[in-house]
């Protein structure tokens, strides 16, 4: 059985509708943060973000295979990767996956693990820190509140991360 943290965010087009597709086309969600709207990061002009953290489980796949359901969704939203950082209709990142010994660690040449860049993303730690306060992530060998990554992240880009009235449905929730 492995468990993934995942970061989700939007900011072309339906961008709830967006994310709910990964919601809605994950098996195994454990939990859903709350909606965010962020400011775009990585210096490319663009419109903000919809962000949120989804936890997940399935027995069936390991790290490699988070990866690929990942890439299936963002092309089942008509993904377009010709800029890096640039717009995008859905970006699903693994920030960390963990199996029954612990977290896995993971650096080759299509994947790192822990995500190289979790710590330094208000976008992803904001979202995290609401789903689950305990949340930890390992730092160059060390493990690390998220609270206290959040902490150290520049208080501009932690202003730039704001809560939004929407809100993502778990799968089993029924329309109403």
């Amino acid at each position: 059985m492995t468990s993934v943290v995942l970061s989700i965010g939007s900011n072309i087009g339906d961008r709830l509708a967006w994310l709910q597709s990964v919601v809605d086309g994950l098996d195994g969600v454990v939990a859903v943060s709350p909606v965010y709207e962020t400011d775009a990061w990585g210096g490319v002009e663009q419109g903000s973000f919809l962000n949120a953290v989804v936890i997940a489980a399935d027995p069936t796949l390991d790290a490699h295979g988070w990866l690929r359901r990942a890439h299936e969704l963002e092309d089942a939203a008509q993904r377009i990767r010709d800029q890096r950082w640039g717009p995008r209709t859905l970006d699903v990142d693994i920030v960390t996956c963990r199996d029954s010994d612990g977290e896995v660690t993971v650096h080759d040449e299509i994947l790192t693990l822990p995500h190289p860049y979790a710590q330094v993303r208000a976008f992803v730690l904001v979202p995290w820190l609401a789903l689950d306060p305990g949340a930890t992530l390992t730092i160059e060998g060390q493990v690390r509140a998220v609270g206290q990554l959040l902490g150290a992240v520049d208080p501009a880009e932690r202003a730039g991360v704001r809560m939004t009235e929407l809100a993502l449905r778990m799968p089993n929730e029924l329309i109403g």
